[in-house]
């Protein structure tokens, strides 16, 4: 008695078909892909705190290697520099202010004392009274060297002094009583009494120094000869 027919009363149901079922599979395992892929690049977790603890030694160590400054080493290294410097200028500068001073003369007053082998002075009256004619006896004269004091035969100290440095290569010449001369004993050099070359290989004559008395010490005194040399009739080559 109704108005529809029972077969029309039934509940609605969605109908899908074939492809769209594909379909949906299909998008279903492309996004399960998605999801894989970005699992696996994805970066691993970091712990913060470990890292910066890790990189801290790092870093101060780089820190301190780049700017740190050992002031002592600086000091020194800024010494060394200074004294390299000032030995090169001084080594270049001294002699070339001695070369502009003029020699002392022979004959002056305030000579170099003539010291024993102790470093005394030696007295003239002393000198002579402990000295025999003819004696020929070394003190340290000029610059250090060893200088020959030569008594004459009246007893009198001979008025100049003769450096003992041989010329050749600058052995000590002694001299030689039974032959009146001085003879090298290293390559056989000989000079005559008065220091003139007689033998080679020597070949200027023993340095020649004045001799003088303090007026008021007695003391013999050294001083450079800067005259003509008598033996040679020239410029004295120590000079």
């Amino acid at each position: 008695e109704g108005f529809f027919p029972m077969a029309h009363c039934s509940t609605l149901r969605p109908t899908f078909h074939p492809q769209d079922i594909s379909t949906m599979k299909l998008l279903s395992l492309l996004s399960a892909a998605l999801i894989g892929s970005s699992a696996a690049f994805a970066p691993a977790p970091v712990n913060v705190q470990q890292r910066s603890s890790a990189m801290a030694p790092m870093s101060m160590s780089a820190a301190d290697g780049e700017f740190y400054i050992d002031q002592n080493r600086r000091n020194l290294m800024n010494l060394i520099l200074v004294g390299s410097a000032a030995v090169t200028i001084g080594g270049l500068a001294v002699p070339y202010v001695l070369f502009f001073l003029p020699p002392s003369s022979g004959g002056g007053e305030g000579g170099t004392p003539a010291k024993d082998a102790l470093g005394n002075d030696l007295n003239m009256v002393e000198y002579l009274a402990s000295k025999k004619p003819g004696d020929h006896s070394l003190a340290q004269g000029l610059k250090g060297d060893a200088t020959y004091l030569i008594i004459k035969d009246d007893g009198s100290l001979e008025t100049y002094g003769l450096n003992a440095v041989c010329t050749h290569l600058g052995c000590v010449v002694p001299w030689s009583a039974a032959n009146n001369k001085f003879m090298c004993p290293c390559h056989g050099s000989q000079y005559a009494p008065t220091g003139a070359v007689v033998r080679g290989p020597a070949p200027l004559p023993l340095a020649l120094a004045h001799i003088e008395t303090d007026p008021d010490s007695g003391t013999i005194l050294f001083n450079t000869w800067s005259e003509t040399d008598f033996r040679t009739e020239g410029k004295p080559w120590w000079m």
